[in-house]
């Protein structure tokens, strides 16, 4: 183990002529074993999900915040009432994201300085300040077991020149959320950054590593790059990265790139696409995803996916999902958010059993031959109209 009593990761297993590999994390909440998919819950819970839920599907560690728990309810609020952990009924490992994401989403309402980031919230339009050292003072007060350092996110596309100045004010700031964080028990993650940019991404990796964090993020990823071009960022990335820490790709989900991004180096993963999925009507199965609203599920008297597990599956029809669907009644999003996340939660430890097995490459083939991937045309369309229609780059996740 690396790092304190309450922090530390181990590599178990590894595969010769990949960089998977399956490893157990320590925290103060317990450990979780990697490859690890992580539900989101960013204001604190995941969509139409309890925290039985969660712990019945499996879910060993959920994402939260911090730009959304700072205006809502705020992190003083959350540490009064005893941490995040109590607050919102979760014994088990937290994540908080700094919110730079979101922060910097807000092409329209913030202002960037080498100090920090001047921005207007998204709720009223009130006026907030983010510095390095105040993220980490928020985050202490909130109290999850993982946290990020801020930094400056990059749209896609967007130059080089852009983006080395975002990488610089990014490593800046890393050292400084370094230098300001002092709460026990909470481990520090850097985040690497550089756009879509090699020689970017390199340096950052580079620099990062020698500043011996706790663990490592991947940042900038998913933001609407063709995904063998993230595929390229990891491969120039991850083997920078110390291999004794774990590594983390932010805001990832797609049965498909699980596999593909665990055969990179990655150890953790999070997104919304389960629950945002579910909310939408798209189950997700072995063959691709399913649109439960269609006609043809009317009269089907079989469970989403014949052998899985999950409540849904093994209490109730495709037919009567359907009805509950087209009915528009609330219990649809919880029985179709339950499915989606045990299905990634259960596939992220089928990719670490197939690791410890030494079957990784197969197991990804036979996986890979019948699944079917979203068309990436309709999904860069049906994101631009989503986040034309939020308005804020996604902020509500």
């Amino acid at each position: 183990m690396t790092e304190s009593a309450t922090f530390g990761f181990q590599v178990e297993a590894t595969i010769p002529g990949s960089a998977a590999r399956a490893g157990r994390l320590a925290t103060a909440h317990g450990p979780c074993l990697t490859p690890l998919f992580m539900p989101v819950g960013t204001q604190a819970a995941v969509k139409a999900l309890g925290p039985d839920d969660l712990r019945t599907l499996g879910a060993t560690c959920v994402l939260s915040n911090t730009y959304h728990l700072y205006l809502r309810p705020g992190a003083e609020t959350i540490a009064a009432l005893g941490g995040l952990h109590h607050f919102m009924r979760w014994d088990r490992p937290l994540l908080t994201d700094s919110g730079g994401f979101q922060v910097f989403s807000l092409s329209h309402n913030r202002k960037i300085d080498d100090d920090g980031v001047t921005f207007r919230s998204h709720i009223d339009g009130s006026r907030h300040y983010f510095t390095p050292e105040r993220v980490m003072a928020l985050q202490e007060q909130i109290g999850a077991d993982i946290i990020m350092v801020l930094d400056e996110c990059t749209p896609y596309p967007s130059d080089e020149a852009y983006n080395r100045q975002a990488l610089r004010r990014t490593h800046a700031w890393a050292a400084r959320c370094r230098q300001a964080h002092g709460a026990t028990g909470q481990a520090l993650f850097a985040i690497v950054q550089g756009g879509v940019f090699p020689g970017l991404r390199q340096e950052s990796a580079t620099y990062l590593a020698d500043l011996d964090f706790p663990g490592y993020a991947v940042g900038g990823l998913s933001v609407g790059e063709p995904k063998a071009l993230m595929h390229a960022m990891l491969e120039v990335t991850t083997p920078l990265l110390p291999a004794t820490k774990p590594r983390y790709l932010m805001g990832v989900g797609s049965p498909e790139d699980l596999w593909e991004v665990v055969d990179r180096g990655i150890d953790m993963v999070d997104c919304v696409l389960p629950t945002r999925l579910a909310r939408n009507g798209a189950l997700l199965t072995r063959a691709g995803r399913l649109p439960v609203k269609s006609p043809r599920f009317a009269r089907q008297d079989t469970p989403i996916e014949p052998g899985c597990d999950c409540w849904t599956c093994r209490n109730f029809s495709l037919a009567y999902i359907h009805h509950l669907f087209r009915t528009k009644e609330l219990l649809a999003y919880r029985l179709n958010s339950i499915h989606n996340v045990r299905f990634l939660v259960r596939l992220a430890d089928e990719i670490r059993q197939s690791i410890l097995a030494g079957t990784f490459g197969a197991a990804k083939a036979a996986f890979l031959a019948t699944y079917q991937p979203s068309d990436p045309a309709v999904a860069r369309e049906q994101r631009a109209r989503w986040l034309v229609a939020h308005g804020r780059g996604g902020l509500v996740l």
